[in-house]
């Protein structure tokens, strides 16, 4: 992901998409977060990515699905960054994976009656939203003892199945523009890294997964 940042800032800045191109959410160093943060980077070094998702020996299931949670947004939001330009009102009136799949937004708040939007109003919403759940520290915890909420899981999944209708969108509306920016490797392996987590948990929906379903199977079957 580091390798990304310099062409991401340069696409962002001086453009209207850097509205939608969050901060990163950082976990603080030194933190348990922090530590659990550095062991799956580890993991995910040797390359088995099944082992790399797999809750490590001793550990908390909510405090691994958070650490995990913050990594994907900072992956998904650098990923959204560097094709902004190409997300536009214009292109993408719709949010939308492919002609079978439109997505309308509602958070439940603010938004409680789904809006049609485009795409890129529809993932600034989302970003946004993600972000507020993250920097919540009811939901998401960063000091040591402080419990995680009796919900926390069902709000979990909830950003993960939105954070992968940002995948879908970048898949079937942008990837022509992945590979001129020859990111096709980087967001493949982002992506498979999203999936095999989920599905390692039990965190989205297969219904929800069906505009990506080719390819998840194609992912998954070069790993066994």
């Amino acid at each position: 992901v580091e390798g990304l940042t310099g062409n991401v800032f340069s696409l962002v800045s001086g453009s209207r998409s850097s509205k939608t191109f969050k901060p990163k959410k950082n976990i603080p160093e030194g933190s348990h977060q922090y530590e659990l943060l550095k062991h799956a980077e580890a993991t995910l070094g040797s390359g088995n990515l099944r082992q790399a998702v797999m809750l490590p020996e001793g550990e908390d299931l909510n405090e691994w699905i958070a650490v995990n949670t913050v990594d994907f947004f900072n992956q998904i939001n650098m990923l959204y960054g560097t094709i902004t330009e190409f997300c536009t009102e214009a292109s993408c009136p719709v949010m939308s994976a492919g002609p079978r799949y439109e997505y309308h937004w509602a958070d439940g708040t603010n938004i409680k009656k789904p809006i049609k939007c485009s795409a890129p109003k529809y993932i600034d919403y989302l970003m946004t939203w993600v972000q507020d759940q993250l920097d919540d520290e009811t939901l998401f915890p960063s000091k040591i003892g402080v419990p995680f909420p009796k919900n926390f899981m069902s709000v979990a999944k909830t950003i993960l199945k939105r954070l992968f209708r940002v995948y879908a969108h970048i898949y079937h509306q942008h990837f022509d523009s992945v590979m001129r920016l020859q990111e096709e490797a980087h967001l493949n392996t982002s992506f498979k890294h999203f999936i095999f987590f989920v599905q390692e948990f039990n965190l989205i929906d297969r219904r929800e997964l069906a505009p990506l379903q080719e390819l998840i199977e194609k992912l998954g079957s070069k790993d066994r």
